[in-house]
């Protein structure tokens, strides 16, 4: 019998907020956990600009795995945005940031600040524009809003993830036509979330990883907080939907990601 050889699982979680409060009593040991699970890379998202010291802090202590994004999160746009806005541009051109995100429109919450989401949304697309960086977008009850904010600026440059997709194919495909990846987290593991009666129609191509730590923990979890160790969990059922193994999920999700981000390490697609 021959010997076999197996290659190591690496998983990345696109979208965690691992600097958050919840994460106050256990932050290191929640990366620990999640990085023995095989999960290599973490993606943190921005909220504002009271976020940007701790992001930065968790960066210092995991340089190998951490990596930032910069943006103004919708849900943090007022009446005037000008000191939140002068804060991420001043960071997005002083040093690299892997993505502008999180941005985009949430109209679950409150609609007050409608043309003020928009325009900050716009703003900080031309900056990643300007600095050739994907963008991550929050999208909540505000597709067709979002939809037509990307045909306005949509050219090579307009990328990125669509994080913690729930809408139909239609809008999946629709996502797809401008040149963005799906971020999937939790809700497909929901038994209402409706994902998985149709994420097997997406190309595995077109999907990344995501779990959205502390917020969307998955089944059986849900309801609790959630950590970017159960993202073995969103892989597990997602495999499932494609009828895969984890195995190669692991690798086309990666690769995916790491393009997104436009990174390189071998070790991770080994």
């Amino acid at each position: 019998m021959g010997i076999h050889y197996f290659r190591a699982m690496n998983w990345i979680d696109t979208h965690t907020h691992l600097y958050v409060d919840a994460f106050d009593e256990d932050r290191a040991q929640a990366i620990e956990r999640a990085l023995a699970l095989g999960v290599s890379r973490f993606y943190l998202p921005s909220i504002d600009f009271e976020t940007t010291d701790r992001m930065t802090a968790l960066e210092a202590q995991f340089p190998n795995h951490i990596r930032l994004m910069m943006g103004l999160h919708p849900t943090h746009v007022g009446a005037n945005n000008t000191k939140a806005l002068d804060h991420v541009e001043q960071q997005l051109f002083q040093r690299p940031f892997s993505a502008v995100g999180e941005i985009g429109v949430d109209l679950y919450w409150d609609t007050t600040y409608l043309k003020e989401q928009l325009a900050v949304f716009e703003q900080q697309i031309l900056w990643a524009k300007a600095l050739d960086l994907p963008i991550v977008i929050h999208c909540r009850d505000a597709f067709d809003v979002i939809f037509d904010v990307l045909e306005k600026h949509q050219d090579d440059k307009l990328r990125g993830i669509f994080h913690c997709f729930t809408g139909t194919l239609e809008q999946a495909l629709r996502i797809i036509g401008y040149g963005f990846k799906l971020g999937i987290g939790g809700v497909v593991t929901f038994k209402n979330g409706k994902l998985d009666q149709f994420i097997h129609q997406i190309p595995l191509s077109e999907i990344v990883l995501e779990t959205d730590a502390p917020y969307l923990a998955p089944t059986p979890y849900r309801g609790k907080r959630n950590e970017s160790a159960y993202l073995d969990l969103v892989a597990e059922k997602v495999a499932q939907c494609y009828g895969i193994g984890k195995e190669e999920l692991s690798l086309m999700t990666s690769k995916t990601a790491l393009s997104v981000f436009q990174e390189y390490d071998p070790s991770i697609l080994k």
